[in-house]
């Protein structure tokens, strides 16, 4: 993982990321995570259909499902990301779930059961 440049007592929602990645791949979980880039329009998500507000993070462990969108503690999910988390959340055994740094106790507690 890469030195989080975030200020201090703050972690950006990429910092995040790579932190919840490196604990599942601990863990055992396979993770999926589609990385924006820059454009002359600024930072965009490369996706097709409906893959707007796609989640952060798609994460398979066994028949275990966790669907996971991060959050800095400021920033609210997109109708769109609400709307995938709660497609995502009708199947039976997934987990979705929009997450902040604040939550750590309860992603560790996910991750490792």
């Amino acid at each position: 993982m890469s030195r989080c440049t975030c200020k201090p007592g703050k972690t950006c929602e990429a910092c995040f990321s790579q932190q919840v990645i490196d604990l599942a791949h601990l863990c055992g979980w396979r993770v999926a995570h589609f990385r924006p880039a820059r454009t002359e329009k600024g930072w965009r998500t490369p996706v097709a259909a409906d893959g707007a507000g796609f989640p952060d993070l798609v994460m398979l462990r066994g028949k275990e499902l966790l669907v996971l969108e991060f959050k800095s503690d400021k920033r609210k999910a997109t109708d769109e990301q609400q709307e995938w988390l709660a497609a995502f959340g009708q199947v039976s055994e997934a987990a979705a779930l929009c997450l902040r740094p604040v939550q750590w106790p309860l992603i560790e507690a996910a991750l490792r059961r």
